[in-house]
């Protein structure tokens, strides 16, 4: 058995010498430590040995298997190496090639409005708050001061998940959710960026789309307020000799509620057909918070005031950057979004 043990040594430890590949000392491996193996058949035949010589036998052939093992795994990592060396040798590089180019990509258009509202807003003190899509009626339009058969809801065809739970139709409901985590504290001066959902679909309307809706609550807030800190946006925005009017409109969550309209940035005022001829652009509409909607949030309607408003990021991007279809902001195409 010793004598055999030591044959297989000898003629191991020479293969493995000369062995120059991987699949030889695949070969090698499955020829000593396979099931029919040299070191495997050593391993069997131990039982023909006497009770004094198996001991040493033993100790012998797991030293020659344990050799084996790591002398495999050493010439493993030389071939490996050699092979390297070998393609590293063969390839030529060019170290006066100019380097691939990187496409760097650009913002998008909504997002670039996005950013560029909120900096506005951050200067003027504001804070940016945040709500979920998937709304309950309840904020969504309850505490907008419109119960369950108030006509000016079929004004927002709704995407309805139950009868409890739609995707929100406005930014409004962050406006509430923001009263009942503040109340009865003041002074309130947020912004609530986000997306909105509607059943529309055309050049200028989309069934997914971008508000920023505003709200301030204090004492003694008035229509001048509201005035003078929408005027700031529009000059920030748009450029410092743009002027802004307020027209009287409707909105059930605020009284008096308007429409606001910026001098048109095209023609100055004098009328083209951007502005339709009348000099002026429907931007946004705002109001002086309905009582009713600070008393659902706990605030006294007698003792503090507030102002809100609201407009589409994708209007303000199709005035801003001359875009006449919204729909090509949600299109994808490269050619579009490399201009910005």
């Amino acid at each position: 058995m010793l004598e055999k043990i030591k044959e297989i040594r000898e003629a191991m430890q020479q293969e493995l010498q000369t062995a120059e590949s991987a699949g030889q000392l695949r070969d090698l491996k499955v020829k000593y430590l396979g099931k029919k193996g040299s070191i495997s058949e050593l391993s069997k035949s131990m039982g023909k040995l006497s009770p004094e010589e198996r001991p040493q036998a033993g100790q012998l052939v797991n030293e020659l298997r344990c050799l084996l093992e790591e002398n495999l795994e050493a010439k493993q990592k030389e071939i490996a190496a050699k092979a390297m060396q070998a393609r590293l040798a063969a390839e030529q590089l060019d170290v006066t090639l100019p380097g691939a180019p990187v496409k760097m990509g650009t913002k998008h258009p909504l997002t670039l409005v996005v950013d560029e509202i909120k900096d506005i807003f951050l200067g003027m003190g504001y804070t940016v708050a945040e709500g979920p899509q998937v709304e309950l009626d309840y904020y969504n339009f309850e505490r907008m001061n419109l119960p369950a058969d108030h006509p000016a809801r079929d004004m927002q065809d709704s995407f309805y998940i139950d009868a409890r739970r739609l995707l929100r139709t406005h930014t409004s409901p962050v406006q509430a959710r923001v009263m009942d985590q503040m109340r009865p504290q003041y002074p309130i001066k947020i912004i609530a960026p986000g997306a909105v959902y509607r059943r529309d679909d055309d050049a200028t309307h989309s069934p997914m789309f971008h508000q920023v809706e505003g709200l301030v609550v204090d004492e003694n807030i008035s229509l001048a307020d509201l005035k003078g800190t929408l005027l700031n946006f529009v000059r920030q925005m748009f450029g410092e000799d743009r002027e802004i009017r307020l027209r009287p409109s409707f909105f059930p969550f605020t009284e008096p509620s308007v429409e606001v309209d910026i001098s048109c940035m095209l023609c100055g005022g004098e009328g083209c057909r951007t502005c339709k001829n009348t000099g002026w652009i429907e931007i946004l509409g705002a109001g002086i918070v309905h009582p009713n909607v600070l008393e659902m949030s706990g605030y006294d309607s007698e003792k503090v005031t507030g102002f809100a408003f609201g407009f589409g990021v994708e209007r303000i991007a199709m005035l801003k950057y001359g875009i006449d279809d919204l729909r090509v902001m949600f299109e994808n195409d490269v050619r579009f979004l490399q201009k910005f």
